[in-house]
């Protein structure tokens, strides 16, 4: 790895620390038993251009003839990859809610972020990293499954971070649906603020408070306190600067594309709160909170199960996540496949609580 992307994926990875914001969840291949009552979905490369790159990713794929409805997955904050993964965190939620969607007949594209495993560009230095950047590429993406005859209608799905860049894709690349999973619903100054108050002494706090409101502002900062440099220094803070220009609540009202809002109970990163914010400037817009589910869409209470969550790919999503998202896209992109996939019997009662 050249020192460039290294610095890169450092900064990355401080980010979606300070921001607490971790990988997502775990993909499952089918038993043997579903593969042999029928054909299951299948996972393939499939890549879009930039003008300066490659960008990378995967497309789980249902059985049966094309075309299908097709969703857009977009990861978290940091070096989060198409799985839901880290370096040091495997969870593979991602993976494994590609894949659920794909049993259920819609196809699902998750890819690697320019700067993030396979999407690494040499080109890309941590100083010219933007969010819009971000966005440019979601849409970039959503314009190429657009034009592809495998599928017709494109939506997008979107964690975490990933909530407000799949928002601001959709909207401009005027997406047919639209999924929030654990998306704030406050700008990141105010996450932020609220998060390292939790964290930090009050002296450096303090100074958090000044760097946050000149980052706000549109300003940079030199004289950044030696604790706080790995979050706040000088290379990352026109990354800042971009995202903190955002507030969610402001950039859904504008939405056209039918709305769902997925926020999990047992969430330490992001509150059902901010889910209920997001709900209430969209009122057309679902709202379903998932019992127990945690913010890499898997079952958690405790400490320890919150750890396991986090860094074991073995444990499945919570149940009936996936039920209710593709319930929500067959019903806003269409389907031809059924909405429960082969050998598994629909839920009788869902396991989340809509509200709204």
């Amino acid at each position: 790895m050249t020192d460039r992307r290294r610095r890169l994926a450092t900064h990355l990875s401080v980010l979606a620390a300070a921001l607490l914001l971790p990988p997502l969840a775990a993909a499952v291949g089918p038993t043997a038993s579903e593969t042999a009552a029928s054909a299951a979905p299948t996972t393939q490369p499939i890549r879009c251009k930039l003008d300066k790159g490659i960008l990378n990713g995967s497309l789980d794929l249902p059985s049966g003839e094309s075309p299908f409805p097709v969703v857009l997955v977009i990861a978290g904050s940091g070096p989060t990859d198409r799985d839901g993964n880290q370096p040091a965190m495997k969870n593979d939620s991602l993976k494994l809610l590609g894949f659920g969607l794909a049993e259920r007949g819609i196809a699902a594209v998750r890819y690697d972020k320019r700067g993030v495993a396979q999407s690494s560009l040499a080109q890309l230095s941590e100083a010219d990293l933007t969010f819009e950047m971000l966005v440019d590429d979601a849409v970039r993406w959503i314009e190429q499954l657009r034009g592809d005859p495998r599928f017709t209608s494109v939506g997008v799905v979107g964690h975490s971070e990933g909530a407000l860049i799949g928002l601001l894709a959709a909207k401009r690349a005027g997406a047919s649906a639209y999924v929030s999973i654990s998306g704030a619903g406050r700008s990141l100054p105010d996450v932020l603020r609220e998060q390292l108050a939790r964290k930090l002494p009050p002296t450096l706090m303090e100074a958090c408070e000044r760097i946050i409101g000149e980052l706000a502002a549109g300003r940079t900062v030199d004289d950044t306190p030696v604790e706080l440099f790995a979050l706040f220094r000088p290379s990352v803070q026109p990354y800042l600067i971009s995202v903190f220009r955002y507030e969610p609540t402001k950039e859904i009202v504008e939405l056209a594309a039918p709305a769902l809002i997925v926020q999990g109970e047992t969430d330490l990163q992001v509150k059902v709160a901010d889910a209920e914010l997001l709900a209430a400037a969209k009122p057309d817009a679902r709202l379903v909170v998932v019992e127990g589910m945690n913010h890499v869409l898997k079952t958690a209470g405790t400490l320890a199960e919150q750890q396991a969550a986090y860094t074991d790919p073995s444990l499945p999503l919570t149940p009936g996540l996936v039920d209710q998202i593709a319930a929500f896209l067959t019903e806003t992109l269409g389907s031809e496949s059924p909405a429960t996939p082969p050998g598994e019997e629909a839920p009788a009662a869902p396991a989340s609580t809509p509200e709204g």
